[in-house]
């Protein structure tokens, strides 16, 4: 029980973060809970699509090893999904009504994902993994989430941008996501140095991403 407190309890506390911030309009728990369960859902064929590409063979170097995983393994696989799911889900839904509202619905699916994720690997690994996790993995997740809402929430209510913006929504967070495990997978002393900074350096993103989208969001209501 310890354990799956331990999971769960920086999935929670974000995603009550995120949906306080909703400030004009609050999503129906519903489709939030939707959200959340498609996020988790789609664990599944994430695991079974890494498992496929992580039986390929890149050679001999490290980095391109890094590279690989943390890039196409990791993130192109999980982003996809998350991708998808929004759009399945999301992108045509009569309440994706303002910008700020592919934030909420980006992050909920994402961190229905970092939900499974995390219990898998603190069970896996125990409590210790948890404490890390509640302050890398989980958060990451949810910034990768920001970043492709934000995206969505531009390309939504844009006329003449809006398949460029939309191909932004996956490639951004893939990058955030890959540059994140490439460092991980890497063990280079010199990219592990960078290791949290770039967590900082991320949530900073994300907040920024929240106020401009919270401040258009506003513009409109009023």
């Amino acid at each position: 029980m310890e354990l799956l407190f331990l999971s769960l309890a920086p999935v929670i506390l974000i995603l009550l973060y995120v949906n306080y911030r909703d400030k004009y309009e609050k999503e129906p728990l519903g489709l939030l809970l939707k959200a959340l369960a498609a996020g988790a859902i789609i664990t599944i064929p994430v695991i079974i699509v890494e498992l496929i590409l992580d039986g390929y063979d890149v050679g001999p170097s490290k980095m391109t090893g890094a590279f690989y995983k943390g890039f196409i393994v990791a993130a192109l696989s999980e982003e996809a999904f998350k991708f998808f799911a929004f759009y399945l889900l999301i992108w045509k839904n009569r309440n994706f009504n303002e910008f700020f509202d592919g934030i909420i619905y980006a992050v909920f699916i994402s961190l229905g994902f970092a939900a499974v994720e995390n219990i898998l690997y603190v069970f896996q690994h125990g409590g210790h993994v948890g404490m890390l996790r509640a302050f890398t993995a989980v958060p990451a997740h949810a910034i990768f989430g920001m970043a492709m809402g934000y995206y969505f929430g531009l390309a939504r209510f844009s006329r003449e941008k809006k398949s460029q913006l939309l191909i932004l929504a996956l490639i951004i967070p893939l990058f955030l996501h890959g540059f994140y495990d490439f460092m991980i997978f890497s063990e280079n002393e010199w990219l592990l140095l960078l290791f949290f900074p770039y967590i900082v350096f991320m949530w900073i993103l994300g907040f920024k991403k929240m106020k401009k989208h919270s401040e258009i969001s506003q513009f409109k209501k009023e």
